[in-house]
């Protein structure tokens, strides 16, 4: 069916809301859920509303949390979500990121006690628009083995990138470091879809094209080798400095039940005037005059852009299984 961007922010929020979870913390995850969907990223989108009201019935998330802040030294903080939806905890974060930056030069701000957060890239696009440059690293709960190894030890541990443009929307990168991001295993099996051979190992270390075997199995590392280790500094960088869990010391997200995740995230925020007011800005200018002479280029993040701007004017069209959960749930309170 096809919603506009104000019925799946309130389909979102009732929906969360219904599990339990506070006001402001269901309308702020509700907000980056409905611009997932806008982006043309249903993965992060409605999808996960059920998985976070399972986690709030179950007990994997604390449904009134307080967030704490712990300064570090002159251009650090460490952010504590206190095991609540991650949503709040990071938006609070990229903005101290960037009040941080505008100060120092740089924003350093860790979260831990964390869980999942969506779309990395919304984050540092908020600190591009802002005027800086922004990174995010997060680790998830473990889904792809080491080199050489056949058990599962870290996350996809997304990154995501974003560089302000003179005049324009910025460049965004972002990406999970599996081949794909886990959360199409799960629209795929909402939907009653396979999925391509190359994104999921069984359990017992099989190609599949059942996103349900995929979901208890392994993910494989985009590019190999390399995406696996890319995953390793990831993981090393978010638990060394956030204190949070390790990957594999959280249970899956695509569990109603288990632990509570308390993963990290990791946001670094850069004034980009280091080496002259103007120079980045000229520098990044001169960069894009030559992508645009090479026909059929695209840059990173102008898709989504495009999408996004559709998406407000016309509607999305989202999956009426998804939907239909929702309803189910906001009617019984997720008792069922």
């Amino acid at each position: 069916m096809n919603l506009s961007y104000p019925e799946i922010l309130e389909l979102a929020n009732k929906g969360l809301q219904a599990a339990g979870i506070n006001s402001k913390a269901a309308y702020e995850t509700a907000q980056f859920l409905a611009l997932a969907e806008l982006d043309g990223l249903a993965s992060h989108g409605l999808a996960r509303v059920p998985q976070y009201a399972a986690h709030a019935k179950n007990g994997r998330i604390e449904l009134d949390p307080k967030l704490r802040v712990r300064p570090f030294k002159t251009a650090a903080a460490l952010v504590d979500a206190r095991d609540g939806l991650a949503f709040p905890a990071l938006r609070f974060a990229t903005d101290l990121s960037v009040s941080l930056a505008s100060k120092n030069g740089l924003g350093l701000v860790a979260v831990t006690n964390s869980h999942h957060f969506g779309v990395a890239g919304h984050y540092v696009e908020a600190a591009a628009r802002a005027g800086y440059v922004s990174l995010l690293f997060g680790n998830t709960p473990a889904a792809m083995p080491m080199v050489g190894g056949s058990r599962a030890i870290f996350g996809t541990n997304p990154l995501a990138a974003a560089f302000p443009t003179p005049g324009g929307d910025p460049l965004v990168i972002d990406m999970s470091l599996s081949a794909v991001a886990r959360g199409k295993l799960l629209v795929a099996a909402k939907n009653g879809q396979a999925i391509p051979e190359g994104w999921a190992l069984t359990a017992d270390g099989k190609p599949t094209t059942d996103p349900q075997e995929g979901l208890k199995g392994l993910m494989l590392p985009l590019g190999g080798d390399k995406g696996a280790l890319l995953a390793l500094i990831v993981e090393l960088l978010v638990v060394g400095l956030s204190g949070s869990r390790f990957s594999y010391e959280a249970d899956s997200f695509f569990d109603p039940k288990g632990n509570r995740p308390r993963i990290g995230q990791l946001i670094l925020t850069i004034d980009p005037g280091l080496a002259g007011a103007s120079i980045f800005a000229s520098r990044i200018q001169d960069f894009l005059q030559v992508l645009s002479a090479d026909a059929g280029t695209r840059l990173p993040g102008q898709r989504r852009f495009q999408q996004r701007a559709t998406g407000l004017s016309d509607g999305v069209t989202v999956s009426d299984v998804v939907v239909e959960e929702i309803q189910t749930g906001i009617r019984q309170s997720w008792t069922e």
